[in-house]
């Protein structure tokens, strides 16, 4: 047994195999049912001549076939490859393209996307439908191709130096693979509660000893956070809960309904409607202790809400990224629009100055959140990119995660902001979320996003795309909040209200888009 997802999913199926691994609407698989249901449709691609390092794309809503997918495209050492499902026909024909994808397992409600982009994929060689009969030629029915084949479990050995890759970011430029040797990804992501497992049998052993609990990512399975959280669970012998589509009645409904132990959401954007339909409706959330936000931060107020609707459970916020792994947990205390800090709870986690060197603890230098160690090999097919990212220095690989940040006396980092998305305006630098945060605490505000849009004086000059919780307030009653709050050069100098904010399915910001937005925001400048 290698320190392979595969392998040890494998394991565990056999150890704890009447134990029930999953769970979507009415679908429920025990461990060993999904370990079969996944070697079905590994001997199917690999009848097809997919094998060791060939991408397998998947563009699925969450449910038993993606989870089977992953698992499937890892058992016969390939790479599974994550596809935004809101893609338009331009942004997937890239990534198919970029990826280098042999194969795709799409849902029949993507047809015609899928018929439009694979004449132009000479690569694209093999497609599997999702839900019915697709009217894309050549499509195999997945139903069909699964039931077809062995449950048998008979593939070759398998190394932690198997390639896994996670398409992050698209929202200032387009998606990039974030490459990782499946054993560095599985530690890099481990549970940070319990210890490092030494060697395969342990993660095993973990699995079967832990009392049965319930969790339940929000986010898309297309996001690397939630891939990410179904393992963490997995390796606790957890059953993972999902549900096809965000909606947060469902996703209480599906709490109360399964008792639900641990839920994690990305950030805001998830969290606020949760809040919402909490406080409308009536559902029994006595089971939940932990609800947690990784991949984007919980504004304050959206914290303090929480904490009082949830008084059974802790709420927390981890840091981290698809490159790096989970490091941190957020300082009791901090919140974006306070300061954020984070204690890091790995080795190798660091803030590095421009001649990438640590920052001494309580100096106030300002540099990047860096980690070494466990950290991904760099980014598919951009080496330019890699070598940016990953630089080499005193004979460590690092990863600079773009993070601005400082170190504090006490040895927590002060995160700043996204230097990508800082607005240098008159010299001053701006981290947007900062002044989300602050949006966000107005009563009339139900989101926000912050962008800097030129301006011939400063260079740059703050604007907000605001998404009212009801009538837009006016400009001058979101200015007078902000800048009690906020110093002068912080507060928004214009401000563009829209009727539903554009984000990704795991509730990323479309800055591409809020700046476009705010730029016509003239008529609304304070």
């Amino acid at each position: 047994m290698e320190f392979h997802h595969a392998d040890l999913f494998e394991g565990i199926a056999d150890a704890i195999g009447d134990r029930v691994a999953l769970v979507c609407g009415e679908a429920r698989l025990t461990y060993a049912e999904l370990d079969a249901y996944a070697n079905r449709l590994a001997h199917h691609l690999a009848g097809a001549g997919i094998g060791p390092g060939r991408h397998v794309a998947i563009q699925l809503r969450n449910g038993v076939e993606y989870a089977a997918a992953l698992l499937a495209a890892l058992k016969i050492r390939a790479v599974p490859i994550n596809v935004n499902y809101r893609y338009v026909e331009d942004e997937l024909r890239y990534l198919l393209r970029d990826s280098d994808a042999v194969a795709l397992i799409y849902d029949t409600d993507f047809d015609a996307r899928v018929a439009a982009v694979v004449p132009d994929l000479p690569l694209l060689t093999h497609l599997l439908a999702v839900g019915g009969a697709s009217a894309v030629p050549g499509a195999v029915p997945f139903a069909e191709a699964v039931a077809a084949e062995s449950p048998a479990r008979n593939f070759p050995p398998r190394s932690g130096r198997d390639t896994y890759v996670i398409y992050t970011g698209g929202t200032t430029g387009m998606p990039k693979g974030v490459l990782w040797d499946v054993e560095d990804l599985l530690f890099a992501f481990w549970n940070p509660t319990f210890p490092r497992p030494r060697t395969p049998a342990d993660v095993v052993e973990l699995a079967r000893a832990t009392a049965p609990i319930t969790m339940m990512p929000i986010a898309p399975l297309m996001h690397g956070a939630a891939q990410m959280a179904t393992y963490i669970a997995w390796w606790m012998g957890a059953t993972v809960v999902y549900t096809p589509r965000f909606d947060a009645a469902e996703v209480w409904r599906t709490i109360e309904r399964e008792k639900v132990n641990s839920l994690t959401v990305t950030g805001d954007a998830m969290a606020i409607p949760m809040a919402d339909e909490l406080e409308r409706g009536s559902y029994d959330t006595s089971s939940l202790f932990a609800f947690v936000s990784t991949g984007a931060i919980l504004s304050g107020t959206v914290r303090d809400r929480l904490g009082t609707l949830l008084p059974g459970a802790i709420v927390l916020d981890r840091f981290g990224s698809t490159e790096s792994g989970s490091t941190a947990e957020a300082v009791a205390g901090s919140s974006p629009e306070k300061g954020l800090r984070f204690a890091p709870d790995v080795e190798g986690v660091t803030v590095l100055d421009d001649a990438l060197e640590p920052v001494k603890p309580g100096s106030g230098a300002i540099g990047q959140v860096a980690r070494s160690g466990y950290i991904a090999r760099g980014y598919y097919n951009d080496p330019e990119k890699t070598a940016r990212t990953f630089p080499e220095t005193g004979g460590r690989r690092w990863l600079l995660t773009g993070d601005i940040a400082t170190v504090e006396a006490d040895g927590s980092i002060a995160v700043f902001g996204r230097g990508s998305q800082a607005i240098n305006t008159g010299g001053e630098k701006v981290f947007p979320e900062e002044v989300e945060a602050v949006l966000k605490g107005h009563p009339a505000v139900y989101d926000a996003v912050v962008t800097g849009v030129p301006d011939e004086r400063w260079g740059s000059r703050v604007a907000a795309v605001v998404q009212p919780s009801g009538d837009a307030p006016e400009p001058a009653e979101l200015d007078a909040h902000c800048r009690a709050r906020l110093s002068g050069y912080k507060v928004p100098r214009a401000y563009a209200f829209v009727d539903e904010m554009r984000r990704s399915p795991a509730g990323k910001a479309d800055y591409r888009w809020a700046r476009q937005v705010a730029e016509d925001a003239g008529s609304h400048q304070v």
